[in-house]
């Protein structure tokens, strides 16, 4: 409590002293969430290795209440100039002192519940309107139908946007996910050498928004170049898990087989999208998006089949996905189709992964595996389609009591990877890796998931929102498909569900 003080009276302070200074208009904004929850979001119950006994894979308590407060500072000197400072405080579990979601155990003064979540500054070049902005900021590549499959977050970098005229404009992005990550190896006298060295990630992005009457396309294009340690020491950042949505899947929970060595000091990385909306039949409402992505073999790995190691698998991927999502706008709600399709591994890792990478994918046809709600409770998940196709139905904002409004969804996934994959796995149950680090689960052609969601919003007042989720997951993953893994396992599977409610005031 005495630091939250300190950083509030030094704020105040700061304040101060620029309103003496010029003429600056500080405005303020932010949300406040209150969340209580109760679930089961693991779709194994128990997995078993060889002769040893059947282990609980999870053990975690089936409720838990949490909160989160973000807060965001605007510091407006005209149109032309501004700098945003943006705060988050928590998540934290009321009655827990762990590192990340401490603050809320007896006592309630945890230190480690502040984090910058964003910092940047806004400008104009003069007497033009090409703007730019630099810093931290939110990262979002031009989407539509189920949200970003390549990039939505928060990120280091400089964006610099101009508008031709009221249908043309261009945007170009640098960002810098990845940098200074590196620990460096160590010798006989424990000094680490090469540290920091060739581990940073750059990504470099053009954007063409276009507007037309009843049309909107945005069509970009995306390099990076990645060092060749920069994924080594790097692990599961704060969003997302370069490691795992990078590199092929390798059936470990840390995707780190030993990589070989390579003579290339920079990857290339390359992603393009064309999504485009079609509004001219009002109400019927139509988005497509197309993706393609590509990482850059940077050494091979030793596949893992039938209890021996060759050395023959190839750290490239690249792969496509094509997602669409058609509704019609009627009094009482608005029913809809949505569906997607992403290419899926051929089962021959000798020429690497055919999945689309991403950097972080925010996937939102859905609220339970996907993001399609508040997506912040322990129970949810967000997720990428890469290696699985869907096809969903659902009906959102229907309303019939003012201020009410319900949204229903059934959503069937699917796999397109080739059966074939499961004898380099690890273990029976690797094809769950993937939970919790942005990637969905491993599903083959034998695989399958049916997922249901249920909200429900209530805007008591205009600032606050009361927010019912309901979801389940249907299990259909093949036990028989993944028994043909490396190491004599078994897993127990299990339907997934959960039950939110959030309280959520935002002004």
């Amino acid at each position: 409590m005495k630091r939250i003080c300190t950083l509030l009276l030094a704020a105040g302070m700061l304040l101060g002293v620029a309103t003496g200074a010029s003429a600056i208009d500080f405005k303020a904004k932010g949300q406040w969430l209150m969340g209580f929850a109760g679930g089961e979001n693991q779709l194994i119950n128990k997995t078993r290795t060889g002769n040893g006994p059947k282990e609980k894979l999870n053990s975690n308590d089936k409720f838990a209440a949490q909160q989160r407060v973000r807060l965001q500072l605007d510091a407006v000197a005209s149109e032309s100039l501004s700098g945003t400072v943006f705060f988050e405080i928590g998540n934290q579990v009321w009655g827990s002192n762990r590192a990340g979601v401490g603050g809320g155990a007896l006592g309630a003064d945890g230190a480690n519940t502040i984090k910058l979540k964003r910092a940047y500054i806004d400008w104009m070049v003069p007497d033009t309107d090409l703007k730019f902005r630099m810093g931290i900021q939110g990262v979002t590549l031009p989407n539509k139908a189920g949200g970003s499959a390549i990039m939505d977050t928060d990120a280091a970098g400089i964006t610099a946007s101009y508008q031709f005229n009221e249908n043309v404009g261009l945007t170009a992005l640098w960002a810098r996910p990845a940098n200074d990550n590196y620990l460096g190896y160590q010798r006989g006298d424990n000094e680490h050498y090469n540290q920091n060295f060739l581990d940073n990630m750059d990504l470099f992005a053009l954007m063409v928004p276009v507007k037309l009457d009843g049309f909107e396309i945005t069509p970009w294009a995306m390099y990076g170049a990645a060092g060749k340690n920069t994924l080594t020491d790097l692990g599961s950042t704060a969003d997302g898990n370069l490691p795992f949505t990078t590199r092929p899947y390798f059936g470990t929970p840390d995707n780190e087989w030993p990589i070989g060595k390579t003579s290339k000091a920079y990857g290339s990385m390359f992603w393009a999208g064309l999504p485009f909306a079609i509004t001219a039949w009002d109400p019927l409402n139509i988005e497509v998006d197309i993706n393609y992505g590509y990482v850059e073999a940077m050494g091979r790995y030793d596949a893992y089949k039938h209890g021996v190691f060759n050395k023959r698998g190839s750290t490239e991927r690249q792969g496509w996905l094509a997602k669409a999502l058609v509704e019609y706008k009627m009094d009482w709600g608005v029913p809809g189709i949505f569906g997607w399709y992403g290419s899926g591994d051929d089962g021959n890792v000798k020429n690497g992964s055919e999945r689309m990478p991403s950097i972080v994918p925010m996937g939102n046809f859905t609220s339970f595996m996907g993001d399609g709600n508040y997506g912040w409770m322990w129970v949810d998940n967000s997720l990428e389609y890469a290696g699985t196709w869907g096809l969903g139905l659902q009906v959102r904002d229907m309303s019939f009591l003012e201020d009410l409004k319900h949204t229903f969804r059934v959503a069937y996934w699917g796999g397109t990877n080739s059966t074939s994959m499961a004898k380099y796995m690890t273990t029976a149950y690797s094809w769950n890796e993937g939970w919790g680090s942005n990637a969905s689960p491993y599903l083959t052609t034998n695989d399958g998931l049916l997922e249901f969601n249920l909200v429900n919003s209530y805007q008591m007042y205009e600032n606050f929102d009361v927010n019912l989720e309901l979801g389940y997951i249907a299990n259909f993953v093949d036990n028989d498909t993944w028994k043909k893994s490396n190491i004599n396992s078994s897993f127990q599977k299990q339907d997934a569900w959960k039950a939110q409610l959030i309280f959520a005031y935002s002004f």
